[in-house]
């Protein structure tokens, strides 16, 4: 364990290295509980630079909790379109719901309260907690976890309960002495917290870590013993599984078949072409049509194809042209609409990139059939 004056000196060298280092981000310059909150859902599984203007946009269309508590769910949907994990949208209402009913409309500021929102976990809250309410509140996430693992040398499976649990007594311990280190300094929680974020992201990267730069370099087990390729342990990698869909374009005139998705399922309220995944790797395109229509056009045109990942899976979305085609069984409950009308509409990623590549303008009008 290490002494007080080891963790009184860790917990000053970072909050300063903070302030001569840290990136200007939008959220940081409100305390603003539910900008942070805002923020912090949307970072989940997503990049920085990816977030930035999604939260501008988010922040202006629905500046307050009120305003996310009454919006209607196409338009939320459409404020997220791209961000992937559209259950973090959903679960933001949800929670902002339940703020207004439960906590007159304010964001509450006990731990216990914030964890039992929907959507919110022991990260988040102590991330909401520590930043918007100065709370030496602990937090774990993947930059947290690296740059503990690699100063103090914790070898275990980040991921297995035992080591996950260490590594949360350690952030715990350390935030309380940030506090306990500037006793009536408002921030210091919030300093430290965003310090060590900030450290993972920056300096204690995945590969090729900024050693010189960082302030915890001193002590460091990890590069005293060239452990930084091996920490931290998160355990085997799941194997990637390789997946192909096939999406359709079935047009009449200036309009397209499309088809919001069901509530229950994946990507649920949102957007997209009809389209299957290929019963096996041997089946063909022109299969997979008669599959899904029951026939294949007379035009049958490959466009391209589009490759995504969710999570370990690795899509291939092959895009065919399909003018001609009869829209799939009645169960499929497509809607034809406009490109215009489309766009106001919040699709899959993956179908957003069809519709701006392939259905975004409309093919000049056919010449009159001159045969007999």
């Amino acid at each position: 364990m290490l002494s007080v004056a080891k963790e009184t000196e860790i917990v000053q060298a970072l909050p300063a290295w903070f302030a001569a280092h840290a990136r200007d981000l939008p959220w940081r310059r409100a305390r603003d509980p539910y900008a942070v909150w805002v923020s912090e859902i949307m970072l989940q599984q997503t990049q920085v630079k990816t977030v930035i203007p999604y939260w501008t946009r988010w922040m202006k269309a629905l500046p307050d909790i009120p305003s996310l508590a009454r919006v209607e769910g196409s338009r939320l949907h459409k404020l997220w379109e791209g961000l992937g994990y559209y259950t973090r949208a959903r679960n933001l209402q949800l929670a902002a719901r339940v703020i207004m009913e439960r906590h007159g409309g304010r964001f509450p500021e006990d731990f216990d309260a914030v964890l039992d929102l929907p959507g919110i976990g022991p990260y988040t809250a102590g991330a909401i907690c520590s930043i918007a309410f100065d709370q030496p509140r602990p937090i774990l996430d993947g930059n947290v976890i690296r740059v503990l693992t690699r100063r103090f040398g914790i070898g275990g499976n980040a991921r297995q309960a035992a080591t996950n649990q260490k590594l949360w007594r350690l952030s715990e311990r350390l935030v309380r002495r940030a506090a306990e280190a500037l006793p009536g300094r408002y921030g210091a929680s919030s300093q430290f917290n965003q310090s060590l974020m900030e450290l993972g992201a920056l300096v204690c990267a995945p590969q090729n870590p900024q050693c010189g730069a960082c302030p915890l370099a001193a002590g460091c087990f990890a590069r005293e013993h060239q452990r930084t390729e091996t920490l931290p342990n998160l355990g085997p990698r799941p194997r990637a599984t390789q997946r192909r869909f096939a999406a359709f374009l079935v047009r009449q005139g200036n309009r397209f078949l499309v088809r919001q998705r069901p509530i229950g399922g994946v990507n649920a309220h949102l957007w997209e072409f009809p389209n299957l995944e290929m019963a096996s790797r041997e089946e063909s395109p022109h299969e997979a049509a008669v599959r899904l229509f029951g026939s294949v056009p007379a035009a049958f045109e490959a466009l391209g194809a589009i490759k995504h990942s969710i999570t370990s899976n690795r899509i291939t979305l092959e895009i065919f042209d399909a003018a001609g085609l009869p829209p799939p069984s009645a169960s499929w409950d497509g809607q034809w609409l406009t490109p215009r009308e489309m766009a106001r509409l919040p699709f899959t990623a993956a179908h957003k990139k069809i519709r701006q590549r392939f259905a975004s303008r409309t093919r000049p009008a056919e010449p009159p059939d001159r045969r007999g």
